[in-house]
């Protein structure tokens, strides 16, 4: 079996045995679990610190809270919010840093700033300098399906093959990537679960995780206290969600995904690390 590699500035990193967490880190005031707990640079410095001791190894920085019928935020704004806390985190660790952006030009400040990867939730659709971006800087770059906008994605999400759309959605927006000059070994996917989605829609996604895996790249997912969670236990309470997360990253890790996005780190590693022992994974595999 070919190795499957996932390749940033900073590091290729070997998920063809061992997955990876992706810690988030929200610097806004709205993030719907967590918003404005990190919103000072000290203090969002501190907990990326945090999460890269209880296991994780990509730090996701994001300005712009996506969650349903969140406001846009300007370019300057979002970028005021990151690039203080991506320069000083590049200062204290030499972590792998992500950054959450939609936008051409604070990818470009984001990486100038010490990021490494370009996460983007609209699969390059919002703005269409951002795969020359990626190309040009070599980022590793996280393509995600999204129906609509965070503004409208939740209005009557609608598929005749929810599936076969979202597969479909991934291959264009890889195709458009590797037509700017990204290397296939620098891109992986993301079914987008809660991005223009209902409960069903999800719960199949999550039913056919090996579908996603176009042309052999990794897939990383983020259900980290999502609300259709919440909608299967009958709570409002993101709280409750937390363990639920935790289960789902040992189901998911079994049916191939390689990148968990997920705010409770040291859980959600220690469920990764305990499937993977089961999957025969030997535990010095780096």
């Amino acid at each position: 079996m070919s190795p499957l590699l996932w390749k940033t500035p900073r590091c290729t990193f070997d998920v063809t045995h061992r997955g990876l967490i992706m810690g988030i880190l929200n610097i806004t005031p709205d993030s719907f679990s967590d918003g404005g707990r990190y919103d000072g640079t000290e203090a969002a410095v501190e907990r990326a610190l945090q999460m890269l001791t209880e296991g994780a190894e990509i730090i996701d920085i994001g300005g712009e809270s996506t969650r349903p019928g969140a406001a846009a935020v300007p370019a300057e704004e979002e970028a005021a919010r990151v690039l203080p806390v991506i320069a000083a985190l590049r200062q204290r660790s030499d972590c792998v840093i992500s950054v959450d952006t939609m936008k051409a030009a604070v990818a470009v400040a984001a990486m100038e700033a010490g990021a490494d990867i370009i996460n983007d939730i609209s699969g390059l659709q919002a703005d269409p300098g951002m795969a020359g971006v990626a190309a040009r800087s070599g980022a590793g770059l996280v393509l995600m399906h999204m129906q609509g906008t965070p503004r409208t994605m939740q209005v009557q999400p609608h598929y005749g093959d929810v599936i076969a759309e979202v597969r479909d959605g991934l291959a264009a927006s890889l195709d458009q990537a590797l037509a700017a000059g990204v290397a296939l070994e620098s891109i992986v996917l993301d079914p987008g679960i809660g991005f223009g989605k209902t409960l069903e829609h999800n719960l199949d996604i999550l039913r056919q995780m090996e579908a996603f895996a176009v042309r052999g790249r990794p897939v990383l997912l983020g259900v980290s206290r999502k609300s259709f969670i919440g909608r299967v236990l009958g709570s409002t309470d993101p709280a409750v969600r937390e363990w639920p997360t935790v289960a789902l990253t040992s189901f998911v890790r079994e049916k191939g995904v390689r990148i968990l996005r997920v705010h409770d780190v040291l859980r959600n590693a220690q469920a990764l690390r305990m499937t993977e022992a089961i999957l025969g994974v030997p535990a010095d595999v780096v």
